[in-house]
């Protein structure tokens, strides 16, 4: 054997230890959130779950604590089956009616918002654990009130904008809408329901029409601009998450609405849509098992390769890991050549 290829299994040995670690030990999360325009848990995500700078995200933190930032991305319903409207009470709709996040419902007009324009907009929502599943987005009625508690009467009776299975861009659903127009202060809300499963996700994005792009609204208060978290920040922050990926978003903690401690799907790992989008794959005992064992995290129900590591969270670290590796071994065998 060469002293290249004896390197080279050096390297593969190390690795594989690195990757099963990376796999198994870190916490996985679920599921994603809107970035563009960047919704209150996204914006307040990105300020520091330990120390937010606006008033709206210190409020929040108040209200429900830290752990609901570093899980960002998982205000769900569990069981919305398509009754999102039936589910969810008024005044709890930025939460979904989850206790964790209800400081996401306090009616106040200083949360970090977007400057948006009428006409068509680009929409992007981060995606941790890619789904199958529509998109529909409302914005507020002429006259909202950001000062009084949300209520599904406060939404445009129907979507501005829906999409089904959007493309999956560097880990990002990426789809078009046609904002209509409005003017000063209002809330664009998202709704993403699977169509493997009757889980479902939403935000509240805070958006600003017209000049006064600090924000100003009724009720006063004057709000920042919203910024989106990197992926860095992401990636650094996944160990902190207390979201059970292997159960779709059940949480350690409080459970979200509807959330049994089961995954939604009925089964044990759930029934998975293949990746390449053709019809679901039956997911038995045996097969979840011998997933679970082997530490697979990653969501089954599309996307692409952009995805997997924003899903492990560790792959930043694998990555290094086997850079540090192949050095390593290199370096031994100059020397053994020399």
């Amino acid at each position: 054997m060469t002293a290249r290829r004896k390197a080279a299994g050096i390297a593969l040995t190390g690795i594989a230890p690195l990757a099963l670690t990376a796999l198994t030990a870190t916490p996985a999360v679920a599921h994603g959130s809107m970035t563009d325009p960047v919704s209150r848990i996204s914006a307040c995500f990105a300020e520091g779950p330990e120390h937010p700078k606006s008033a709206a995200c210190k409020a929040m933190v108040a209200a429900g604590g830290t752990q609901a930032l570093y899980d960002w991305n998982g205000v769900r319903d569990g069981n919305a089956g398509g009754q999102s409207k039936k589910r969810i009470p008024d005044g709890k709709l930025c939460s979904a009616n989850s206790p964790e996040y209800r400081g996401l419902d306090l009616p106040r007009a200083d949360w970090p918002s977007t400057r948006l324009r009428a006409g068509n907009h680009t929409f992007r929502y981060k995606a941790t654990a890619p789904h199958r599943g529509s998109f529909e987005l409302y914005i507020t009625k002429d006259g909202y009130d950001p000062a009084k508690p949300l209520k599904w009467s406060d939404l445009e009776a129907k979507p501005f904008a829906k999409v089904t299975d959007p493309t999956l861009t560097g880990g990002d659903y990426v789809f078009s809408g046609k904002v209509p127009a409005k003017s000063g202060r209002h809330l664009i809300y998202s709704i993403w329901q699977r169509s493997d499963s009757p889980e479902a996700f939403y935000t509240c994005s805070d958006v600003v029409f017209g000049k006064d792009g600090g924000g100003a609204g009724k009720g006063g208060g004057a709000a920042p601009a919203a910024a989106a978290p990197s992926d860095r920040q992401i990636a650094a922050e996944a160990g902190k998450s207390t979201i059970d990926h292997m159960h779709h978003g059940a949480h350690g903690g409080a459970p979200a609405a509807g959330a049994d401690g089961k995954a939604p799907d009925g089964g044990a790992a759930g029934n998975a849509a293949r990746p390449d989008g053709g019809a679901a794959e039956e997911v038995g005992p045996k097969q979840a098992g011998a997933r679970q064992a082997a530490g697979s995290h990653l969501a089954e129900t599309g996307g692409n390769s952009a995805t997997a590591p924003m899903a492990i969270g560790g792959a930043a670290v694998l990555a290094l890991g086997a850079s540090v590796l192949f050095a390593s071994a290199r370096r031994k065998a100059a020397r053994q050549r020399g």
